[in-house]
């Protein structure tokens, strides 16, 4: 039986969800048709939109369906670039945020000549909320993540929402990996900010609660000036054109339901099977040293550097043992590359690539946690006696 820790890359179905999509699945029409067929499937559609909304603290108008986090995320940071000021020139980007999120800002800096500036992460991963708001004036858009998906390391987003709204700059949050485990409101985070400019966006994705893969959502402001990726029919404000999914949309109704009523509990549950799996990599391998805040992080994030050893070999002779587990971000699962993360806290590239991530989540026992505790000596010997070849 397979001990699952990558929780984080996605976690297992809810059965809500699932029966949610089934059901839905059922419903006959188009919810942009105008009969009545088309009718029903609309009411349907934006009972699951209200819902969505609830969960994530907006009105239902501001949240945009989509297909997942990296549609939101480039949805947000590319769509705010193209809408923005003409004397706008530059995306606030803080080190290591998620792939979509770099990767769509390098876009736009090699084909729309877009300034990249920087913001350094400190030595917990967190981003630093005065350097963050010292980057923004004149700024097209700004964007953060609200916990790192790597690190796990939840950021001060208050502090930087409020930045952005003193600054007058349209900021974008990825809440993608921290949604269902912490206690998020657009509309708190927002504040006072007036106009489009402080928070206007926040980007989630289902298949990382429970929902199906393919199914998420972006917040958008009303007051927002965003262009859209897809143009087509004039869907959602016009800002995702095409025929929504009404089955995902119930699912991910159904998967956030689930998550926010049991969010109290099931954080107790994890922090207490987090502690308990770090306090067992530090017996089980002394020289381990836990990667991110010890404290202000995702309650079922345990990141590790394991000094002398690849953290692919690791991942392999787990993987043997029955035990799923990453070294980071599954975007870039198969790629042997360094953690762009792990470098952004001031480890050089060695360390960077002598990392374990293990994360926890629904499905997560104290079995499953004493089961990698006890795999670990031997995996960790034999990744050391091949890394010294």
């Amino acid at each position: 039986m397979t001990v699952y820790l990558d929780h984080a890359a996605t976690t297992p179905l809810r059965p809500e969800a699932r029966d949610a999509w089934l059901a839905a699945a059922e419903i006959i029409g188009n919810a942009s048709s105008v009969h009545g067929a088309g009718q029903a499937a609309r009411r349907a559609l934006e009972d699951a939109r209200e819902r969505i909304a609830v969960a994530l603290g907006c009105d239902a108008i501001e949240v945009v369906l989509t297909s997942g986090g990296t549609e939101s995320i480039n949805l947000a940071v590319k769509g705010l670039w193209w809408a923005r000021s003409a004397d706008a020139d530059a995306i606030v980007l803080p080190d290591g945020e998620h792939h979509a999120t770099m990767e769509a800002a390098t876009w736009l800096a090699v084909h729309e000549r877009a300034q990249i500036r920087h913001v350094g992460l400190d030595g917990s991963g967190a981003v630093s909320p005065q350097a963050f708001a010292e980057a923004l004036p004149g700024a097209a858009a700004a964007t953060a993540v609200v916990a790192n998906n790597e690190v796990g390391t939840v950021n001060d987003v208050a502090e930087l929402a409020g930045a952005a709204a003193v600054a007058g700059t349209p900021l974008h949050l990825d809440a993608v990996g921290a949604v269902g485990s912490l206690d998020l409101s657009f509309s708190r985070l927002r504040g006072a900010a007036h106009g489009p400019v402080g928070l206007v966006a926040l980007s989630m994705s289902g298949h990382k609660i429970g929902a199906p893969v393919g199914t998420g959502a972006l917040v958008v402001s009303r007051h927002a000036r965003i262009a859209p990726l897809i143009h087509g029919g004039g869907q959602q404000r016009g800002l995702r054109a095409g025929t929504q999914d009404l089955p995902g949309a119930a699912a991910l109704a159904a998967a956030l339901d689930g998550a926010l009523a049991a969010r109290d509990a099931e954080t107790a549950r994890l922090v207490a099977l987090r502690e308990r799996l770090i306090t067992g990599i530090h017996h089980a391998i002394p020289d381990a040293r836990l990667l991110g805040d010890p404290v202000c992080r995702l309650p079922g994030n345990v990141h590790v550097l394991l000094p002398g050893v690849v953290g692919e070999s690791m991942l392999f002779l787990l993987d043997q043992q029955g035990i799923a587990a990453s070294t980071g971000s599954a975007c870039q699962a198969g790629v042997a590359e360094p953690s762009h993360v792990v470098r952004a806290l001031g480890y050089d590239e060695r360390a960077a690539r002598s990392v374990l991530r293990l994360t926890l989540g629904r499905t997560s026992t104290a079995d499953d946690v004493d089961a990698v505790v006890a795999a670990l000596p031997a995996a960790y010997a034999r990744a050391a006696a091949a890394a010294v070849r």
